[in-house]
């Protein structure tokens, strides 16, 4: 699906002038890059999976790169976590029970999903264990999540573990992963969705990291397509947030009902779930800074040439 090869940290380091600078550049978005300016280098590994790095920066707080690629920052991580989450989780018809986090190390979509009171169990799959434990040292407004005790960590492939799932174990899915190169490729591809929909009950919602529309709309197209071939009779749509620090400054999300029953699938645009607060006895949880339904309603809005580009695809 990409021609892109992971990075490392060392790769986008330069110094200049004014100091060290580290710039993003990927295949996945040629010609192009972001630059932040880096004060410190706060850890750097590699782990059986990729490059893991954390930087302090001056514009945007601690970063966590994987494979060369900023996943996520002290400044602006909240409008990718909280729209991830409560899109899928506040659209559900029922207030979810069981959801499943697949990606996620950081632990921010396990902070957002913990906001739901409705929920009795939380699992989450991470493939590298390495980013769970740089994520608790260094970036604990994000980790908070894992001090929920309604949350069960297993440190694993994610597609093995959702192939094994029982049938129709789960309300709610969240994939949160990286661009689709290196350990996360598979997280774009049919048998996961296979496997996804499977895992889900009737009426269940899966919601997947769906890259860019000004970069990265074949992919989108390719991506739609193939949910609409797995989620028959059920609903494919695609909404988005945005974000400074993922290329063009959006990112968006593939949303997708399974069927249940005879009539038409739930309409993932319209908000039926409150929006959730801060867990009970949780004062390190911050109010909700980007999710509304307004905002809610509106992250379904696409422009025109996205719009029609996905008409063939998209259930709404």
């Amino acid at each position: 699906m990409a021609d892109a090869a992971p990075g490392s940290l060392e790769q986008g380091l330069q110094t200049a002038k004014d100091g060290t600078w580290f710039t993003e550049v990927s295949s996945l978005w040629p010609g192009t890059g972001l630059a932040l300016q880096v004060d410190e280098v706060m850890f750097k590994g590699r782990s059986d999976f990729q490059d893991v790095a954390v930087v302090k920066t001056k514009a945007f707080g601690t970063v966590l790169i994987l494979d060369g690629a900023i996943q996520c920052t002290d400044r602006d991580e909240f409008s990718y976590q909280e729209m991830i989450a409560h899109l899928p989780a506040c659209a559900l018809p029922t207030a979810p029970k069981k959801a499943l986090v697949v990606g996620g190390g950081d632990g921010g979509v396990l902070r957002e999903l913990a906001r739901h009171t409705s929920l009795e169990q939380i699992h989450i799959a991470e493939i590298d264990g390495m980013v769970i434990d740089v994520s608790k040292k260094y970036f604990p407004q994000m980790a908070v999540g894992y001090s929920d005790p309604r949350v069960k960590v297993h440190v694993c492939d994610g597609i093995k573990f959702v192939q094994d799932a029982e049938e129709g174990t789960y309300d709610l899915i969240v994939v949160d992963s990286s661009d689709p190169v290196g350990p996360a490729e598979v997280l774009f591809q049919k048998p996961f969705f296979d496997a996804m929909h499977r895992a889900l009950k009737p009426g269940g919602i899966v919601c997947t990291q769906a890259e860019s529309l000004w970069y990265h709309l074949e992919i989108i197209k390719s991506l739609a397509a193939m949910c609409a071939e797995v989620f028959q009779g059920g609903a494919v749509q695609y909404a988005f947030t945005t974000i400074p620090t993922y290329p063009s400054g959006q990112i968006g999300f593939m949303i997708c009902t399974k069927a249940k029953g005879e009539g038409s699938p739930a309409d993932a645009r319209e908000p039926r779930q409150p929006a959730p607060g801060v867990p009970k006895g949780s004062s390190d949880y911050p109010p909700l800074r980007y999710y509304s339904q307004e905002v809610h309603k509106a992250a379904f809005v696409l422009p025109a040439f996205a719009k029609d580009a996905l008409a063939g695809s998209l259930t709404y």
